[in-house]
């Protein structure tokens, strides 16, 4: 099988590692794989996507919203580079899974509206399909209405034109989205459990999610949650656009 591709923008060490290791396991993908470029560290190379099966885009510290004149060099380089790389993937609608950042990277680069108005607070939030949800084959044996992680400054307030919304929640209208046949976003985290999300509150204690005195209370509340049907998701993709 061609390996899929990561494309993970988490300064962090223990947060990236904790992201790609998501990633391989419920995406059920052993490490050769599942190939990681770090962007944020080094220049995102000359991307071959004849040599893939697919692309996931992980979550990141990065706001597409933010002003520009706030964003770091970096932050600029790396929606630059990704921009341009989403000018082919889009236009050969080539498999394209982002998830949380994969909102604003790929609706940003097609049009929709990023802004803050739909942010989550970081914990669990009950997700509904849509109607073409129910029958879009990434989100095939998912429930009517399922739990999933989420934490999110910004989120999609006026989706791409000719996308479709594949989810929603209360709090945030547009969870799930896909563009084309192939190119698909999610807002909330396919790629974290439980343990996984008390380990990334205890990473961003200090980012601004939430008040860092409430951490602890954010990982309690964390703990009681039974979060396992977004992971199918990822299983899902990678069963589907896996090619030799």
């Amino acid at each position: 099988m061609k390996p899929y591709l990561l494309l993970a923008t988490r300064a962090d060490d223990a947060a990236a590692e904790g992201e790609y290791q998501g990633f391989l396991r419920f995406g059920g993908l052993a490490p050769d794989e599942l190939h990681r470029v770090r962007v944020e560290q080094c220049p995102l190379p000359p991307i071959d996507l004849e040599r893939y099966s697919g692309i996931f885009v992980g979550g990141s510290p990065y706001n597409s919203s933010d002003p520009e004149e706030e964003k770091s060099v970096e932050q600029r380089r790396v929606e630059q580079e990704l921009g341009t790389l989403l000018d082919e993937v889009v236009a050969e609608d080539f498999p394209f899974l982002g998830a949380c950042y994969g909102v604003g990277t790929l609706g940003r680069h097609q049009g929709a509206v990023i802004d803050r108005t739909f942010g989550e607070p970081v914990g669990a939030a009950t997700v509904t399909l849509s109607g073409p949800g129910a029958e879009d084959p990434l989100l095939e044996g998912m429930p009517e209405a399922f739990t999933a992680f989420v934490g999110h400054k910004e989120a999609c307030a006026t989706p791409p034109r000719g996308a479709v919304v594949l989810a929603s929640s209360p709090a945030c209208p547009i969870q799930m989205f896909r563009i084309k046949e192939n190119l698909y976003a999610t807002q909330f985290h396919p790629e974290l459990d439980v343990d996984a999300l008390v380990e990334r509150i205890s990473i961003y204690r200090n980012a601004g999610y939430f008040p860092p005195d409430e951490a602890e209370d954010y990982m309690r509340r964390a703990r009681g949650f039974r979060v396992d049907h977004p992971a199918r998701i990822l299983r899902n993709f990678v069963r589907r656009y896996a090619v030799s």
